[in-house]
């Protein structure tokens, strides 16, 4: 199964998500991020949130959902829609979900305190993918109106 991270700037957020669900995942299971207007780079605050994790940060950059080296199976959308963000929507049969995260990349405040910004969004998007990798994956896989409740479910939970 192939998973998406999809948001807008793949820099912060989707970044986390891929890297940590692949750190995770077990075999047959990989992530990919994206975004609909990416940023071009990798924000140094995500890389160095991950090296001190121990999560590889190999072969992370920032690119467009039309570039993408697979078809994905899944597509997890990480945008805020508390914040007034719009998330891209993702055109293709792939079943959706969205996990909204708080964009740690416009958080303001000192050094302190948007490093916190960083780590608030990657342990949510840690907790929700060990949830997800928690299921009976190979039972999910052959049920998809199950595994989209299960997604949904789990983009309500917090650490």
């Amino acid at each position: 199964m192939n998973v998406l991270f999809l948001c807008t700037g793949n820099s912060c957020r989707s970044i986390l998500g891929e890297a940590t669900f692949n750190h995770l995942a077990p075999a047959g299971w990989r992530a990919m991020s994206a975004g609909s207007k990416p940023t071009g780079q990798v924000h140094l605050r995500s890389l160095a949130l991950l090296n001190r994790e121990s999560i590889s940060t190999e072969g992370l950059h920032s690119k467009s959902w039309d570039n993408l080296p697979q078809t994905p199976d899944i597509v997890i959308t990480v945008c805020a829609s508390a914040a007034g963000e719009t998330c891209p929507a993702y055109l293709g049969p792939v079943l959706r979900t969205h996990w909204g995260v708080e964009d740690p990349a416009h958080a303001a405040g000192s050094d302190e305190e948007v490093d916190a910004a960083f780590m608030t969004a990657y342990r949510i998007l840690r907790h929700r993918i060990e949830t997800l990798l928690a299921l009976p994956l190979a039972e999910l896989e052959n049920d998809p109106a199950r595994l989209k409740a299960e997604l949904d479910r789990i983009g309500n939970l917090l650490p």
